[in-house]
């Protein structure tokens, strides 16, 4: 026997009941925080509107002329900030085309890591190991590649240091983003990376 269905013609209670319970979901409430905005100007642009109707055409023209200058800077100020976004989350390239020399780059890091900025020290010892590698003919010279590109290329000339070489790559990354604060002991870790590939065979 099937269960009765619905009331057809809830009460009034009822109905506001129901009401109340569709409206819990999730879904009525996921609105995107720009549509809010965006919906809040618009309003506020017919209100001006409204406002202005009962004025001179002057009047109403620069109401318009001032709502649609805000959309169109809310507009440029969001499309600024998500090209912002993609470029930060680009990564940096390690091997640039106008670079210092590996022995330049060695010796800035030393002195950074002598001078307690460890993070400094940290990406100039990575950047000295990339172009040093170039000068020896092992890696190939490719401006914009990443660290994870250098990574890979030196893992394949040199297999027996590949988890060594990834983890310099690591904390390259995680050091120039921001990511993870470099300390004495990783910047040292990637100063001897380089020591050791420059007497490799």
């Amino acid at each position: 026997m099937l269960a009765p269905g619905p009331p057809l013609q809830p009460s009034g209670d009822e109905g506001r009941r129901l009401l109340r319970d569709e409206l819990v979901h999730g879904e009525y409430h996921r609105q995107h925080l720009l549509q809010r905005l965006l919906d809040w100007l618009w309003r506020q642009l017919q209100g001006g509107v409204g406002a202005a109707s009962g004025s001179d055409g002057v009047t109403a023209f620069v109401t318009m002329l001032v709502g649609a200058a805000l959309v169109i800077g809310l507009v440029v100020l969001l499309s600024r900030v998500r090209r912002d976004r993609r470029e930060r989350s680009r990564p940096e390239a390690v091997l640039s085309a106008d670079r210092p020399s590996a022995a330049a780059l060695r010796r800035r890091a030393e002195a950074a890591l002598s001078e307690g900025r460890h993070a400094e020290a940290l990406v100039d010892g990575f950047r000295a190991l990339a172009v040093r590698q170039v000068e020896r003919g092992r890696l190939h010279d490719q401006p914009g590649a990443t660290a994870h590109e250098v990574a890979a290329s030196l893992a394949a000339s040199y297999p027996s240091h590949r988890a060594s070489v990834g983890r310099s790559a690591d904390l390259f990354d995680a050091t120039l983003y921001g990511h993870h604060p470099a300390g004495p002991q990783d910047a040292h870790d990637v100063l001897e990376l380089d020591d050791v590939l420059a007497g490799a065979r």
